[in-house]
């Protein structure tokens, strides 16, 4: 079946941006970023920045690109059985136009949200770069919060996501619970 990402979650400036793969089925059928509940997604960017489930989509989505992080994923489009990273055909995958966007926002910072992610950056989009001769921000893996990678427990991401972009020194006044 034919995937067709999303445009980013982008505000006007954006100083860090998160990176999935390609969107999973409920966030397509919903078109809405990580909209399948038992995703840790929303739940981990709640407890960091208050932008959690209990905010309706839009305001979730509004306050967490004001804060300057930006959500996109990798992939424009590909083939792909299921929701799984593991189904997408690589000869399918087509890449969004990270070049534009890293030349007209300050991006600092790329979280992949899991290895699928992070690959496929490597893979495609960093060879772009090069050629254009744009500058590729910091990156850095992050553990999946799909509920598919449950080798790690949700309080563990937390952790994780939380020493990541602590380590930005972009959020000072990120929630410490």
């Amino acid at each position: 079946m034919l995937c067709k990402g999303f445009a980013p979650l982008l505000g006007e400036t954006a100083k860090v941006l998160i990176l999935g793969s390609m969107p999973g089925g409920e966030s397509l059928r919903q078109q809405q970023y990580y909209a399948f509940e038992r995703n840790s997604f929303w739940w981990i960017m709640g407890e960091l920045f208050d932008v959690g489930w209990q905010l309706p989509y839009e305001k979730r989505v509004a306050k967490l690109t004001s804060l300057q992080v930006a959500v996109w994923d990798v992939l424009a489009s590909c083939e792909r059985e299921g929701s799984l990273d593991s189904a997408i055909d690589s000869a399918s995958e087509e890449v969004n136009d990270f070049v534009g966007l890293l030349q007209e926002q300050p991006i600092q910072w790329v979280l992949f949200n899991g290895g699928k992610a992070e690959q496929a950056w490597k893979r495609l989009v960093r060879p772009m770069l090069q050629a254009s001769q744009v500058k590729e921000p910091h990156t850095l893996k992050m553990p999946s919060t799909s509920p598919a990678f449950a080798a790690m427990s949700a309080q563990v991401k937390l952790q994780r996501w939380r020493a990541a972009l602590s380590a930005t020194r972009i959020f000072p006044n990120l929630l410490v619970k």
